[in-house]
């Protein structure tokens, strides 16, 4: 059975269009102005910044106007229940399991956070396993954290793919399993 590892975040699903709508209604709540969207995306990065410094950052920029437990409530969703999958995502994933692909998200994140957006949008019907690095103590690039995705499926990194929207996570640790495995990657 081939295996194809998929990246959940800006591959799947739109990770940055969720965080962007949580953003926007936690800034209409606190009465903040709508420009403020800009300035958090880019401490954000796309979520490679730790979720501590967003933190930081955000507190020290909204000292007095946005309760501290308020923003700590933001990033702790993440924009987990902002997250949609595209019909096109969907389908795809739909044909290659039933052509014979064992599919499996492999995500970086919090196991709580990651595992929302996979039920909330149905991923979880959808492929034959997931591994979140939280979870499994190993973050892409990291060849540590494509073995359990092979593993959890019961399925070899011989001849697999990895699709993925981070040149340093995705590819980068399709480069680390090394070319002897004929393994291939597509970043998205």
């Amino acid at each position: 059975m081939p295996l194809l590892m998929v990246d959940l975040d800006n591959t799947l699903v739109d990770r940055d269009a969720a965080f962007r709508d949580a953003v926007t209604r936690f800034l209409v709540e606190h009465h903040l102005p709508a420009t403020e969207v800009t300035w958090v995306m880019a401490v954000d990065a796309g979520g490679y910044t730790a979720r501590h410094d967003v933190a930081v950052a955000m507190n020290d920029r909204f000292r007095g106007r946005v309760p501290a437990t308020a923003v700590q409530a933001l990033l702790g969703r993440g924009g987990a229940d902002h997250v949609v999958l595209t019909d096109v995502a969907g389908d795809a994933l739909s044909r290659a399991s039933a052509d014979g692909w064992a599919c499996v998200i492999v995500t970086n994140g919090r196991t709580v956070r990651q595992g929302a957006k996979i039920f909330r949008t149905g991923l979880d019907r959808l492929v034959q396993g997931w591994v979140i690095s939280e979870k499994v103590g190993s973050k892409k690039p990291d060849p540590m954290i494509f073995h359990a995705a092979a593993d959890a499926v019961g399925a070899s990194l011989v001849g697999a793919w990895i699709i993925g929207g981070s040149a340093h996570a995705d590819i980068a640790g399709a480069d680390a399993l090394g070319l002897g495995l004929g393994l291939r990657s597509v970043w998205v």
